[in-house]
């Protein structure tokens, strides 16, 4: 059993948790905003006069982005604009895309750069400062050292949940802790996603690195393999496919999730949802928007950032990317306070250290669980 004391957490940056509070980010939503179409070098994609946003704007972003279709073209009507949108893959895929082109851009704006990644965007200079009218103070005081060049869109927490039937019926303790998920009682129930290739992986590598510290954090992952955890390649396969308290019914009553997911799993009638989240697991997860530099279509890309800091698309978070608002003016679904409600300490690693040590231990872990 790994006996390793876990660290005092940090306390997080200042997050205006009062008007923010509840839950967070879960089940993975797979859509685009128009037909994700690759936009060709002649299309018409100039900023209209005197600042004017016009023509096409290319959203550059991650595979999970959803955005609702009535929301988009009444924002297109409004506008003037036209939004395609190119998806490259996850997180860390779309911020690799975006400095391997940073001579030829992708596009106009990016949404997806989570805090994981925002100080490699950051250094790698892809995008140039915007800050848009619209950024409430939530967002502003989520910013990344101080740079106008990321807006803060959303925010969540990656967390442990677990399926409650499943312990309820064999009468098993359920877990509370990281270090709980060591503990011989619950060898091989734990299913995670790899974290060099799943952002929420990478995000519990990160928790497990500011619980135990740079020098404890890989004894910690080899007490997980020595009790039989399983990785999987990405988090619908852990969510979706080993699961047993999500709708593919899998093995595994202990996933890496989101603090979110559990809203989705519960009846909206019922006092207690069939899953929970661990909220002393978790690790503070903020995607970002930016304007990308040498963007064909600057104006643009600034009218969109404004519309994703509108009220009226942050209240289409919660549902379509199952993401948390910034905005404190959204409006929530009810059930996200009443099964989904966010940690009050989460992990956390700052940017500037994520972006000096993701690599070296990305490959760390991968010598010790996966070998």
């Amino acid at each position: 059993m790994f006996t390793t004391t876990i660290r005092t957490r940090r306390r997080p940056a200042a997050r205006a948790a009062a008007a923010l509070a509840a839950a967070a980010l879960a089940l993975t939503a797979c859509s685009t905003i128009g037909d994700n179409e690759e936009t060709s070098a002649d299309s018409d994609s100039s900023a209209g006069t005197g600042g004017t946003p016009s023509g096409t704007v290319v959203l550059v972003t991650h595979d999970s982005f959803a955005v609702d279709k009535k929301l988009l073209a009444d924002f297109e009507a409004e506008s003037g604009l036209t939004v395609q949108t190119r998806a490259p893959g996850d997180a860390g895929t779309l911020v690799n895309q975006l400095v391997l082109t940073k001579e030829s851009p992708l596009g106009d704006a990016v949404f997806g750069i989570d805090n994981s990644f925002a100080s490699r965007a950051l250094s790698a200079d892809i995008l140039q400062p915007y800050a848009s009218p619209e950024t409430p103070p939530p967002a502003a005081e989520l910013a990344v050292d101080d740079s106008d060049r990321l807006t803060a869109v959303d925010y969540g927490d990656v967390c442990i949940n677990i399926d409650r039937t499943w312990f309820a019926e064999r009468d098993v303790p359920e877990p509370q802790t990281l270090e709980d998920l060591a503990d011989p009682a619950y060898k091989d129930l734990l299913v995670v996603s790899n974290p060099a290739t799943s952002s929420p992986g990478l995000a519990f590598l990160l928790a497990t690195v500011d619980a135990f510290g740079t020098d404890g954090w890989l004894n910690y992952w080899a007490a997980l393999r020595d009790n039989g955890v399983k990785v999987s390649d990405s988090w619908s396969d852990a969510y979706f496919v080993d699961f047993s308290g999500s709708q593919g019914k899998g093995p595994r009553p202990i996933v890496l999730s989101y603090a979110s997911s559990p809203p989705f799993e519960a009846d909206p009638e019922a006092d207690e949802a069939p899953t929970r989240a661990l909220l002393d697991t978790c690790f503070r997860q903020v995607e970002y928007a930016g304007v990308i530099s040498g963007a064909e279509n600057p104006e643009g890309a600034q009218a969109l950032i404004d519309f994703m800091l509108s009220t009226r698309f942050q209240e289409t978070i919660p549902n379509e990317m199952y993401m948390y608002p910034v905005s404190e003016r959204a409006e929530l679904p009810t059930a996200w306070a009443r099964f989904g409600p966010l940690a009050d300490k989460p992990f956390e690693v700052s940017a500037d250290e994520i972006d000096a040590n993701r690599e070296e231990w990305i490959k760390q872990w991968t010598d010790t669980v996966v070998g």
